[in-house]
């Protein structure tokens, strides 16, 4: 057997020394020109094929349902079923390792991990996947940079000031935590001073006004750096029994990292940004605020934290980002009187990286606002830019007055998205649809909202205009068979919104607005589907699973986007992703095509 094998490839690489060496053991080359049958259906496979050179096709009758490129491997489910079920084709010259079927069984019995990714349904696929990512979350954390924790900023006072003094820079710095310069000593000294020294300080008897800082300064600083491994710095604090650290890069200061700060950021690091967000006293320290969210994503991408959970976290962290800005832009009785809330993936909870702003601003009826709301609007959305949550290309904003009317004119438009049933008035009734509030009275976007279904009742022409836009990207083959036959390598890319995410969370809002499902996460809905009998359970946990890898391979490209200075998009290079990623990608894409297929049928979208 060749020693070539890459056992990096999944879902080799879940395999032990020993199982190793049994797969060394038991696998041989195998040749097929270009039109060879492989595999043919109702024929009894011997061995697992794992591709070195070459495509090969999966037909299901005349339909090409799969493709498999090198690393990728076929067909484990009917080698453990006993008969093919595909006929599998040669597309052009292949070159594979063909693995004995006791063998396989073997590795099967004996590892769970490798049944699971080499031929079990999508949700297992996908836990087996989870259970390897988990086990190394905390090791994953304590190796973050001591910089993508929370350092606090550095404030320094005169060694010369008074205790009081001190104290009341404690109360205006909102902090407990001061560094000393002492410029009387050659060389000038730094040193720290906390609350522990203002209790030392009130025992010595002295009065505080007459009593320097200096005297009860520890100028026997501890120092990490930046870059430092937060694992390494809670070491440091251990060994010297200190509670806190100055973070330095050779004199430049540039923080102080706390314990009690260090460990909430082992054990929920986004309370942290919660923390800065709502203590924040002006928009300037609202964007500092804000570029710690894509921080956190990438650690907890990195750190293997279920993708769910991300952006469960990124919806409530976001939330609160732009409750605070409202609430610092907009005069308080604007607040009280009107609804912010934000529309699309933000809405629905499924955003991760920072996208294009999507909000609007519900007023009270009746309700005459004395300061300029479109001013206010305005400020608010250039505030929301400058945290790097770029303008809306369609203008779906609260700068937009469109965007911003009374519940009665809201609800008057809404009827005209309905009525009128234009390409334009359904895509915004799609992306109110996913409406979240925010910030303000949240009864006035539930009334605008009760108002649109109350429209839709019975309106079986609109609804199906409504849900035809999932084949909006072309037909199912046109996408399905651009992946599939990936075509020379390096040019061939995937826009995984078009052809995975949109269809399916789509078609989860049609079904849910054509059964009044009042939820907004694409979740929510299929959940509540499944418990009103309108979508089958088996489907819908697949549904759940495909629209969580979307989000997830999305963010992880987006992340290596970022990192070498692009931006993130929707495109998805094929010829990058890992054997496993296309393995579950072609599976996802499976399901979403076999939910187009459902909705064409619900509503009857073949005639239109």
């Amino acid at each position: 057997m060749p020693s070539a094998f890459n056992f990096s490839a999944s879902p080799f690489d879940c395999l032990t020394p020993d199982e190793r060496r049994l797969v060394q053991d038991s696998v041989d080359i195998a040749y097929f020109p270009q039109g060879a049958t492989i595999l043919a259906p109702g024929a009894q496979p011997t061995h697992l094929f794992v591709i070195i050179k070459g495509f090969v096709q999966q037909f299901d009758g005349n339909e090409v349902v799969t493709t498999y490129g090198p690393e990728d491997c076929f067909d484990g489910r009917g080698l453990m079923a006993g008969k093919v079920s595909s006929r599998f084709m040669a597309a052009e010259e292949v070159v594979a390792y063909q693995l004995a079927r006791q063998a396989v069984s073997d590795l099967i019995a004996g590892n769970v991990t490798f049944g699971a990714l080499l031929f079990s349904d999508l949700s297992n696929k996908l836990s087996a996947l989870s259970e390897r990512q988990s086990r190394h979350e905390l090791q994953s954390l304590t190796m973050a940079r001591v910089d993508e924790a929370f350092v606090r900023t550095p404030h320094f006072v005169d060694a010369d000031m008074s205790i009081l003094d001190v104290t009341r820079q404690f109360h205006a710095l909102r902090t407990a935590t001061l560094l000393v310069r002492d410029s009387q000593v050659a060389p000038p000294a730094l040193g720290i001073f906390t609350l522990t020294g203002l209790q030392r300080a009130i025992l010595d008897g002295t009065p505080l006004d007459r009593l320097a800082v200096r005297g009860l300064t520890n100028f026997s600083l501890i120092k990490v750096r930046p870059s430092d491994q937060l694992g390494d710095a809670l070491a440091v604090m251990i060994r010297h029994k200190v509670h806190r650290v100055v973070v330095a890069e050779g004199e430049h200061i540039t923080g102080v990292l706390e314990a009690l700060d260090l460990f909430s950021f082992l054990s929920n690091h986004s309370y942290l940004i919660s923390v800065q967000i709502l203590d924040a006293p002006d928009v300037p320290a609202l964007k500092v605020a804000a570029a710690q969210i894509t921080r956190l994503i990438a650690l907890l991408q990195r750190s293997g934290t279920h993708i769910n959970m991300i952006a469960r976290l990124v919806q409530e962290l976001n939330a609160k980002l732009f409750e605070r800005a409202w609430q610092l832009i907009a005069p308080p009785e604007l607040v009280a009187n009107s609804c912010l809330f934000v529309m699309g993936s933000e809405g629905r909870g499924e955003q991760l990286l920072k996208t294009d702003q999507d909000n609007g601003l519900v007023l009270r009826d009746g309700y005459q606002p004395a300061c300029d709301v479109a001013a206010v609007c305005r400020r608010f959305s250039a505030a929301l830019a400058d945290f790097g949550y770029p303008p809306c290309p369609g203008n779906i904003m609260v700068s937009n007055p469109q965007w911003c009317q009374s519940v009665t004119n809201f609800s008057q438009t809404a009827r005209l998205w309905l009525m009128a049933a234009t390409t334009d008035g359904l895509m915004a009734l799609a992306i109110f649809l996913d409406a979240h509030a925010v910030c303000g009275d949240r009864t006035l976007l539930e009334k605008v909202r009760a108002a649109v279904y109350d429209m839709t009742a019975d309106n079986d022409a609109m609804l199906a205009r409504f849900a035809s836009a999932v084949n909006a990207f072309g037909n199912s083959s046109a996408w399905w068979n651009r992946l599939l036959f990936r075509g020379d390598p390096g040019k061939e890319a995937l826009d995984i919104k078009k052809a995975g995410t949109f269809p399916l969370v789509h078609g989860v809002r049609s079904l849910a607005l054509a059964h009044h499902v009042s939820a907004t996460s694409t979740v929510e809905r299929v959940q509540a589907l499944v418990a009103a009998g309108r979508l089958p359970e088996k489907l819908a946990d697949d549904l759940i699973d495909s629209l969580h890898f979307f989000m997830g391979l999305k963010l992880k490209i987006g992340l290596q986007q970022l990192e070498t200075g692009h931006a993130a998009s929707d495109e998805i290079a094929l010829d990058k992703l890992s054997s496993l990623d296309r393995d579950l990608l072609k599976d996802t894409l499976g399901v979403v095509k076999q939910f187009k297929a459902l909705l064409n049928q619900r509503f009857h979208l073949e005639a239109m």
